[in-house]
């Protein structure tokens, strides 16, 4: 089991960032900068193509750490980041992109790319939260929630289903195709984000994976628009979902 090595501290905007490395999992953990005591952790699943410090993971970040009082933590999928890609993310990647290039479906090779990414990530991200757990601003009691759209619901999935500790999450964005039987062993509230004109993922396959899970307590958010048209304001809507669930206050805007 690799341990948790802290290798650059900065801080900026009320959040303190510290980029971290696991073995050769590389990631990065915001925290309050006021350091009051143990708060819950939230991880977060970057999208493919994406990166731990991707604006959407650093906005996101900044939401749960500024207006929750969370400390948020990620790390770069297998090939993603700073990591190097393997000969089968290369082969995966062109394949990728030649399917795009002649408009032929795209959802068969990224169901069974993210998939494999998936089966090396879930327990690097568990090894993570032991890691993080281990940390005495965090602690191993404490309630911990997800969020990972695209890719990060195809990590996610899988490890919400596997990870007892988890208990709250916020996913959307991908095939249900290698999903749903996993979804159906998940059973902590979820919100589930859909965009209704989708024209990669249909949109019966979206709402297949939303039905497929256990939870009694699920929220579908549809919203009008394409893939890559989520509208900002879900960021907020799951910073206020995890701080519903993990017991903490959203603090108003500024």
């Amino acid at each position: 089991m690799h341990s948790l090595q802290f290798t650059d501290e900065s801080s900026s905007n009320g959040m303190v960032e510290r980029d971290f490395t696991m073995g050769d999992v590389p990631g990065v953990l915001w925290s309050p900068a006021s350091g009051t005591g143990r708060a819950p952790l939230v991880l977060m699943g970057h999208g493919g193509g994406a990166h731990k410090k991707h604006p959407a993971m650093t906005g996101r970040a900044r939401l749960l750490v500024n207006g929750c009082g969370f400390h948020v933590a990620v790390i770069d999928a297998p090939g993603h980041g700073d990591r190097p890609r393997s000969a089968h993310d290369e082969r995966e990647i062109a394949e990728l992109r030649t399917a795009q290039a002649a408009g032929e479906p795209e959802g068969p090779i990224v169901v069974r790319y993210n998939a494999r990414l998936a089966e090396i990530a879930v327990p690097e991200w568990q090894a993570a939260l032991d890691a993080l757990q281990r940390l005495p601003e965090i602690g191993a009691e404490g309630p911990v929630g997800y969020i990972g759209i695209g890719l990060g619901t195809a990590i996610g999935v899988p490890l919400v289903a596997n990870e007892p500790r988890i208990t709250a999450a916020v996913f959307g964005m991908h095939w249900p195709d290698a999903l749903i039987e996993t979804a159906k062993r998940i059973t902590v509230p979820i919100e589930f984000d859909v965009q209704w004109d989708n024209e990669r993922i249909p949109r019966e396959g979206s709402l297949a994976l939303f039905d497929a899970f256990a939870s009694k307590e699920k929220t579908l958010h549809a919203n009008a628009g394409t893939h890559f048209e989520l509208p900002r304001f879900e960021a907020d809507s799951a910073a206020r979902f995890l701080a519903r669930h993990l017991d903490r206050a959203v603090a108003p805007p500024a």
